[in-house]
């Protein structure tokens, strides 16, 4: 055989399909089923290495699709194979990259075989990277921040469930209560006082439990308060029926939120130590700390994996859609999001700190936020990531600390 076999393999808990393909895309045995475990394991190396034996390749190339962590192990114990004198490439492909990659065929059946036969192709192809030798250094690291981006997630859906149900309970309680809306002494107010306790109870006692609640540190209770008894006044009333299931619902949604939070503040610390094993200079940027900076480096992992800064922006889904046709072109376009959604949720989410404590990037956000016609914080805030995208390539790439304007825009 010149040239490579090419072998795809289905993942699953149980048991994995195997599909081996020569350089012109024909396949050279049938399919093969193996149980997704060291036995099975021993039966797959068995029959590649006769293959090998058979048709005496140049390389092996063996491709999964990273889904969930079906593959973890299997691509564990491949990377270090060795199969004569046969080069052996390991490779996991983003499923949708493979879902993509079907599409160019017509009407295939959705069968275990099939997806096997298709990654083995898609690596026939090319445009796919191979396991780089270094990952395992990035991979607890990812495990970490992908378990905090989860639960940050989950945290803004609690809080957005949390929201209509203090619409219930009091209807204009959160334009009163502004961003001290999630504030323990607010949410504790509301778990305490029904809203026409609220309109009746003298000033002096609500503040004193704003204040208590609040540890003393409660920024102007005085005034919040007569705001929350003013909206207290205009607020609808819950019909009697709702209220304790409303108050029930409430009051678990809150618990739930404060529990995510302690989790993450928990999770935050253990980022950080771990994060000290790998040598980076992200968290010397003014604004970056070392939650961000290790959300970003884990997804990127060696930035030697990238030719240079449009490549990771491309990675991580920091590209626009063209929309042009004759001497038309849109002036607004849609993001691709076609790329690593954990590293472009970090690198969004250091824009949102940096345009808060970088003077630079403060006013290069500004100015896109001026610019914009709609969407003006969330398209500012993207183009701040794509412009921060930049500079995070230049200081891993050159291994220096960061100096102000150092990257241009």
């Amino acid at each position: 055989m010149a040239g490579a076999l090419h072998i795809g393999i289905d993942i699953s808990g149980k048991a994995n399909v195997a599909q081996f393909m020569d350089a012109d895309g024909e396949l050279v045995r049938n399919i093969l089923l193996f149980s997704n475990d060291w036995e099975g394991l021993e039966m797959f190396l068995n029959e590649v290495a006769t293959l090998v034996q058979k048709h005496h390749p140049d390389t092996v190339n063996i491709g999964m699709e990273a889904t969930g962590f079906y593959w973890w192990h299997l691509q564990e114990a491949l990377k270090d194979v060795q199969l004569g004198q046969s080069v052996v490439k390991i490779y996991t492909i983003n499923p949708a990259m493979v879902k993509n990659f079907k599409k160019a065929y017509k009407k295939l059946p959705k069968t275990d075989a099939i997806d096997a036969w298709v990654i083995a192709d898609k690596i026939r192809f090319g445009r796919v990277s191979p396991l780089h030798p270094g990952s395992l250094i990035y991979a607890p690291l990812a495990r970490l921040t992908r378990l905090r981006y989860t639960i940050k997630k989950n945290i803004r859906s609690d809080k957005s469930r949390a929201l209509d149900l203090v619409f219930l309970k009091f209807s204009t309680y959160r334009q009163a209560a502004g961003d001290k809306m999630f504030r323990k002494a607010s949410l504790d107010m509301l778990d305490e006082f029904t809203v026409e306790e609220i309109a009746k109870t003298p000033l002096e006692e609500l503040v004193e439990f704003v204040l208590t609640q609040g540890n003393n540190r409660f920024a102007e209770p005085e005034e919040f308060v007569k705001e929350l008894k003013k909206a207290a006044r205009n607020s609808y009333r819950l019909n009697p029926k709702m209220e304790d299931a409303v108050s029930i619902a409430l009051s678990m949604t809150v618990e739930n939120i404060r529990f995510m939070e302690s989790q993450c503040k928990r999770l935050e610390k253990v980022i950080a130590k771990e994060l000290q094993a790998i040598p980076q200079t992200l968290n010397t940027i003014p604004g970056i700390g070392e939650t961000l900076a290790a959300g970003i480096i884990a997804e990127i992992g060696d930035i030697k994996r990238f030719k240079d800064e449009k490549a990771l922006a491309q990675f991580a889904g920091l590209t626009w859609h063209i929309h042009k046709s004759g001497p038309f072109e849109a002036e607004e376009t849609s993001l691709t999001k076609a790329g690593n959604v954990f590293l472009r949720y970090y690198l969004v989410e250091a824009a949102n700190s940096l345009r808060l404590h970088n003077s630079e990037y403060a006013a290069f956000y500004q100015r896109k936020y001026n610019e914009s016609k709609k969407h003006r914080h969330k398209r500012a805030l993207v183009l701040t990531a794509r412009k921060f995208t930049r500079l995070v390539f230049a200081l891993l790439s050159k291994g220096q600390i960061y100096q102000k304007q150092e990257v241009s825009c």
